[in-house]
């Protein structure tokens, strides 16, 4: 217990940090989305109505200490404020409608990336010198190696445009309403493919060496020889004894991944014009939209806070070492 609330501790005083940053970033930053519509405007908007933006936005002549306060609150009840690039549509709203797209095309992508990874991590420690140790590691490697980007465009090229096979843009066909129905979650499963086949192939190789590294150490410790001596079945020695405790430093990993993919593959998605939370961030950049920028990051900060305090939980459960700190 004093190990999680000394944690949830660390994490607090941490959230408060990326609060603070989070109010500080935008403001540091040359230029002024008001003054940005105002040109865009081209003189049209009154003194007056310049001012209620500026108040609107939190960009008025207040002192700091008055709007950082006003931004804690907000924070904590759950206002963000006012999207620029969208108005007057609210930062809550903009990523309540996006973040469901990252988390389904973050969430699958690392589902099949960690198990296949450290599947083929396990069999490869097991089996040293084998084919899959002495094949996949290097392979997977040197897919990995390749940007993000490089691989969601040669694919795109390849599969969408060359081959016909993939559609090349968006998360559904066009003319679709987002519903519970098999011609609506066809089409997104289609559209899901090969953003999510670029996620997996630059991250499975990771998983696996992780997986294998930390195998070949468990494999040598006494209770796996006490084990094979005692003639237990090799498939029992190698998942229950060897595997599951080999996968704790995995589920550290896996953790911070949860937390990261609410941030999206911002890449992935601009390449694909996937409608997830990295592709809507390069437009508030563009836009110079602070308040959907801040909601976003801290989005993002919030997820990874969360899922390291997730761990922390399970870790406690898995490790029982952990429970007497």
């Amino acid at each position: 217990m004093r190990y999680l609330l000394r944690n949830l501790g660390f994490y607090a005083i941490a959230f408060w940090a990326s609060v603070t940053l989070n109010f500080l970033l935008p403001r540091m930053m040359p230029g002024d989305p008001v003054s940005r519509m105002l040109a865009q405007a081209q003189g049209k908007l009154q003194p007056d109505q310049v001012e209620q933006l500026r108040h609107l936005f939190g960009l008025d002549d207040r002192p700091l200490w008055r709007q950082y306060l006003s931004y804690l609150h907000s924070v904590f009840t759950g206002d963000f404020g006012i999207s620029i690039s969208r108005f007057p549509t609210p930062v809550s709203d903009v990523i309540g409608s996006q973040i469901g797209w990252t988390l389904l095309l973050g969430g699958v992508a690392l589902i099949i990336a960690v198990v296949a990874g450290n599947l083929l991590g396990v069999l490869a420690a097991w089996r040293r010198g084998g084919l899959v140790d002495s094949v996949f590691p290097p392979l997977l490697l040197f897919v990995g190696s390749f940007p993000y980007f490089w691989l969601a465009m040669g694919a795109l090229y390849l599969f969408g445009v060359m081959l016909g096979w993939f559609p090349t843009r968006h998360a559904f066909e066009d003319g679709l309403t987002p519903a519970w129905t098999g011609e609506f979650i066809s089409s997104a499963g289609t559209h899901l493919v090969l953003p999510a086949v670029t996620i997996v192939l630059v991250t499975v190789g990771t998983w696996m060496l992780g997986m294998r590294n930390t195998m070949i150490a468990t494999v040598a410790e006494d209770y796996i020889t006490m084990a094979e001596a005692k003639g237990l079945r090799p498939s029992r020695i190698m998942f229950r004894y060897a595997a599951r405790n080999a996968l704790l430093p995995s589920v550290t990993n896996f953790g911070m991944a949860i937390g990261f993919v609410v941030g999206g593959a911002l890449l992935t998605e601009v390449v694909f014009a996937y409608p997830g939370l990295g592709y809507q961030l390069l437009t508030a950049v563009q836009g110079l939209d602070y308040p959907l920028m801040q909601g976003i990051f801290l989005t993002i900060t919030a997820a990874v806070l969360a899922a390291n305090f997730l761990v922390d939980l399970v870790y406690v459960r898995l490790d029982p070492r952990v429970r007497v700190r």
